[in-house]
């Protein structure tokens, strides 16, 4: 193998190896677990294990036959890995539809029952000439079905008075990395004159390459593929509206006393004031200066003082417990940070005995 072979199988071959990864961290370790990333995790392990089998094909005619079995195998599912993915980013999903599951184990049993039933090795021209080309077929077929669902994408990619957003940009590059990747391998199965078998691993490598930089230096990656709707804009509450609210806000505190529920959100308590969560959040920063916890603690502060003042039988962590606090380490920093000391201090200030 000379240089210019060497550094393509180096290329090629971490190409194929990082596709593993990446596809394995969007399976298993994103912290949101949207369809859309899971199946582009399987794609990315599907199209890993075909790309690493040309590799090693290319690079060595007589690997064993088990491994370009394995590789074509693999093959088989790009297609509906593509669809699937495709159809979750586009309109994202909260559950797996039952169909799309059958679907796959139907893939999967065939897939072990034609492998078992007529191994590579003993039936070559058989893969090569029938099965090989059955899966193309099903490659393209799901391609065509992915192309339908991205049309308008593609139209906006060309658009000039549209902006393409980032998730519509990624999905139309897979895809069409996806078809750049299938005409490529079908050009080398028919024997093209301008075809090269390894040109479909390189192809891949490029892509993969452009999405692991992606990866690496995109913050919200769990959303980098999923076309989410716009959160709607917060709608500002004018002065009569703002005194309004405060004035419910204040009532509700008081005679409702919310702050003591330890598992107190935001939108609980804006539901309580007939309001949208962005217009409580708008209301507490722009009115009284603060955060939804903060003014919370404020109120529980409040209370807990006036609880060690008269409620000498009460230890300081049953206190903290009874306003609304979780734990008694979040109590007292929380008294510290509005009180300026600890409850121990602050009792001995309004000379109470500390409760054992």
């Amino acid at each position: 193998m000379n240089i210019g072979k060497e550094i393509l199988f180096f290329f090629s071959a971490l190409g194929a190896f990082n596709g593993i990864l990446l596809g394995i961290f969007l399976l298993f370790f994103t912290q949101k677990k949207y369809l859309a990333n899971s199946f582009l995790g399987g794609l990315l392990l599907a199209s890993s294990i075909r790309i690493a089998k040309s590799v090693c094909l290319y690079f060595d005619g007589a690997l064993p036959k088990i491994y370009l079995q394995i590789g074509l195998s693999a093959c088989f599912f790009i297609g509906p890995f593509l669809y699937y993915f495709v159809r979750s980013a586009v309109t994202p999903l909260e559950k797996l539809p039952k169909s799309w599951i059958w679907t796959l184990i139907a893939f999967a049993v065939v897939t072990l029952g034609v492998g078992m039933a007529w191994p590579y090795e003993q039936y070559p021209a058989l893969w090569n000439k029938v099965i090989a080309r059955a899966i193309y077929v099903q490659w393209f077929g799901f391609l065509l079905a992915s192309g339908i669902l991205v049309r308008g994408l593609l139209r906006k990619q060309f658009s000039r008075s549209y902006t393409m957003k980032p998730a519509e940009t990624w999905i139309s590059m897979i895809f069409l990395g996806n078809v750049l990747i299938f005409l490529l391998y079908f050009s080398s199965l028919i024997n093209a004159p301008f075809a090269s078998y390894i040109s479909g691993s390189i192809a891949f490598s490029l892509i993969l390459y452009l999405m692991i930089t992606l990866v690496i230096y995109k913050k919200k990656t769990d959303e980098l593929f999923l076309l989410l709707p716009d959160k709607p804009a917060a709608k500002k509450l004018n002065e009569s509206d703002a005194g309004i609210w405060l004035d419910r806000l204040e009532k509700v505190m008081t005679e409702k006393a919310v702050y003591k529920n330890p598992d107190l959100k935001l939108h609980d308590l804006s539901r309580e004031i007939q309001i949208s969560g962005h217009q409580l959040s708008a209301l507490l920063n722009d009115r009284l200066g603060k955060n939804f916890t903060t003014y919370i603690n404020e109120w529980r502060i409040a209370e807990a003082c006036k609880m060690i003042a008269t409620e000498q039988h009460l230890t300081l962590e049953a206190i903290g417990y009874e306003v609304g606090f979780n734990s008694k380490s979040t109590f007292f920093a929380a008294f510290k940070k509005v009180k300026g000391a600890t409850p121990s201090s602050y009792q001995q200030t309004i000379n109470q005995p500390i409760a054992d």
